[in-house]
């Protein structure tokens, strides 16, 4: 996770670096996009220290998986509310990249200049015991989180 941006303009971070960014950047937003069953029973990014709140956008709905069409006017709204701007660094988390980083592509595309993807999500990639959590992740590195 070099931070190096990608042929779409997106570059992955690590969740240590994106809490450090957010903790200095009082603009900066974590905006996580896993499902509602996701936050409820895996727990979600605790920013309350910072005296900030996750923002919770699904990309994809559950229990059907499908992509929400409507995700980038969505958060656009969420984001208008919240007074960020299209220059404000925007950090996309998910379990583990994927969904994370075709969000940060789809706000880019509507004129969002500063997203990043937090490329080990919130729980990493599987162990060797196919368990996540542990390897990387926001939750692998100790950050503040909480479930419910």
């Amino acid at each position: 996770m070099s931070g190096e941006k990608g042929d779409n303009g997106i570059d992955d971070v690590t969740a240590a670096v994106t809490w450090q960014r957010l903790s200095s950047d009082p603009k900066a937003q974590l905006i996580d996009v896993r499902t509602r069953a996701e936050w409820t029973y895996v727990g979600i990014p605790d920013l309350g220290s910072l005296g900030k709140r996750t923002v919770l956008v699904e990309w994809q709905t559950f229990p059907d998986q499908t992509v929400d069409l409507h995700f980038a006017e969505r958060l656009a709204g969420e984001l208008q509310a919240l007074g960020v701007s299209p220059d404000d660094d925007l950090y996309f988390i998910c379990r583990s990249g994927s969904r994370s980083m075709a969000a940060a592509m789809a706000t880019a595309a509507i004129g969002y200049r500063a997203c990043h993807n937090v490329g080990d999500g919130f729980e990493g990639p599987l162990d060797d015991t196919r368990h996540r959590g542990s390897v990387a992740g926001w939750k692998a590195a100790g950050l503040p989180w909480l479930q419910s």
